[in-house]
Formats: structure tokens, sequence, C-alpha cells
């Protein structure tokens, strides 16, 4: 039986497989769109359905609060955003503390201007809820992949 390998190979293979998918892309994309990138959309999309999927199963199945189903979630989902994002995507070194320090400055940012902010403000104004979130969730989307790449993981090269 053999060891499984270390997780820098593995962080090697996920970001040649990013690389491999980036260089197929159409129209001179594969010019545009980072390895690392494409890498944080398959993460957090992974780390979104575990979100909803704790949502679920904290508030449909165990009937807990909706507030604290939300932010359990939440809080989960980002964890694993970043053990995620650090190990695979952007393969980083950097002391851990610090970095995630630094990372749940970014969270609350986040949390507070785009999903409560945008994704409120907009409801307020009369758009669709989902369609807010959904807004919201744009704007979340370029926020934490540029916080990741330039503060959070500021020690990794560029692709």
């Amino acid at each position: 039986m053999h060891p499984a390998p270390p997780a820098v190979d593995r962080g090697e293979r996920f970001h040649a497989l990013m690389e491999a998918v980036v260089a197929r892309l159409p129209f001179g994309l594969s010019r545009l769109v980072p390895p690392s990138l494409l890498g944080f959309g398959v993460i957090n999309g992974f780390t979104f359905l575990v979100d909803l999927a704790l949502l679920t199963l904290l508030h449909s199945g165990l009937d807990w609060p909706l507030w604290l189903s939300i932010t359990v979630g939440y809080a989960v989902a980002f964890g694993l955003s970043y053990v995620l994002n650090r190990a695979f995507n952007f393969r980083s070194h950097a002391p851990v503390g610090p970095q995630a320090a630094t990372y749940v400055v970014v969270v609350i940012v986040n949390y507070l201007l785009w999903i409560l902010g945008v994704g409120n403000g907009l409801a307020a104004l009369g758009v669709e809820y989902h369609l807010a979130r959904m807004a919201a969730g744009a704007c979340e989307a370029v926020y934490m992949y540029c916080a990741m790449r330039w503060l959070v993981f500021r020690d990794v090269k560029p692709d």
C-alpha cells in the first residue's frame, strides 16, 4: 500500500489541472483568466454547496433558527474556503496565524458590505430578494478573489 501523497503534491496537481483547463478556453480568454481565478471558482462553488447543505440540514432538518443556520453554514464554508484555497489554489506557505487573521477581516468586511449592504440594500429598494442576493454574490466573488489573491495570499507568486 502506498502512502498518500503530501498536500503540496496535490496542490501542484490541482494548479496544473486549472492551467490545463484555462489553456483550452476559447476566444482568447486563456490570456485573460489566471488559473487561480478558475481554481477560486471551483473551490468556492464547492464551499457554497457545503454552505447550502448545512443551511438545509440545520434549519429544515434540525429546526435550528434561520439566523443561526445561516451563520453556521457561512462560517464553515468560509473556513473551508480558506483551507482549500491556501493548500490547493494559491499554494501559500506564509505563517497561518497572521494570514488567517487577515482572512477573518476580509470575511467580516465581505459580510457587512456585500451580503448585508448590497443584498439587503437592493432588496430594500424593491429588487426581488433572490436577484438582490445574486447581485451581491457577484460583487462578493470579485471582492473575495481580489482580497484572497492580493491581501490574504500575498506571498504567492502571480500565475
